[in-house]
């Protein structure tokens, strides 16, 4: 039987008085997208920050690949092939666009302070092979016209991709998306949907999204794990999770962030 690829066993976060994330269990298999959903305020940005390094968790722990991950700080657990982008962009907006996608790549970087300073031989290797996968990065998702282009300049639906392809320039086994579709126009949504499709079949990734679209949802998960108030309420598929009463109860009783 194949294993996880991520496992959250537990999982509990408390700030102050607060219980944001309360005892959430779940899996991720290897070649699977698998959404997040429910109103506001139901953890799963939280589960992302608690994946991704940038929060610790009360109780419980996040493995990856069977190795514990919930104590890493976020530079090590990119390094293990866990990439994410973010529900606001986070780009460096007067870079262009191909040196936005080089410090995606550069966290994998294994040359030391001074052979970058002196740029030697392995340096320049280093920063060959890197331009090399940045670029197989921006043609995989249609970026080409754009690639010498400033982020400042940009419409905002480029720039969700562009952010996208920054992650993808880490070569990651696991993406978690942030909101991929926030913000984006019904046919940039569709498209969206098109690159999630061809991340998971053509490039092999695991893919783990938090979206409030539901027809971006059932169109592409595999399994969806329903939230709320920090608690797990259905775990199946599309169609199972949206028919749930209690899922149902949350969402007519909620707010969409």
């Amino acid at each position: 039987m194949t294993a996880a690829l991520l496992e959250a066993k537990n999982l509990s976060v408390q700030f102050g008085g607060l219980k944001a994330v309360n005892d959430v269990s779940f899996e991720v298999w290897p070649g699977e997208v698998f959404s997040l959903i429910g109103p506001n305020g139901a953890g799963k940005t939280t589960i992302f920050n608690l994946i991704s390094g940038l929060y610790r968790p009360t109780a419980g722990e996040v493995r990856f690949e069977d190795e514990r991950i919930s104590r890493m700080p976020p530079h090590l657990v990119a390094r293990l092939g866990i990439a994410r982008t973010f529900q606001n962009i986070e780009l460096f907006e007067h870079a262009t666009v191909l040196q936005n996608l080089l410090v995606g790549r550069h966290c994998h970087r294994h040359t030391g302070w001074w052979q970058d300073l002196l740029f030697t031989a392995r340096a320049r290797r280093t920063e060959l092979e890197f331009r090399r996968q940045v670029e197989e990065v921006i043609e995989f998702l249609g970026l080409q016209h754009y690639r010498d282009t400033m982020v400042a300049g940009l419409p905002y639906g480029v720039r969700k991709v562009v952010e996208l392809a920054r992650a993808l320039s880490m070569r990651p086994r696991l993406l978690l998306l942030d909101e991929p579709s926030s913000g984006l126009n019904t046919e940039e949504t569709e498209e969206m949907g098109f690159w999630i499709e061809d991340i998971k079949a053509d490039l092999g990734i695991t893919v783990i999204m938090v979206e409030h679209d539901m027809g971006l949802v059932s169109r592409v998960s595999d399994r969806v794990l329903a939230l709320n108030q920090g608690q797990v309420l259905a775990l199946g598929t599309a169609a199972e999770v949206q028919a749930h009463p209690e899922v149902i109860e949350a969402y007519l009783g909620g707010v969409d962030e």
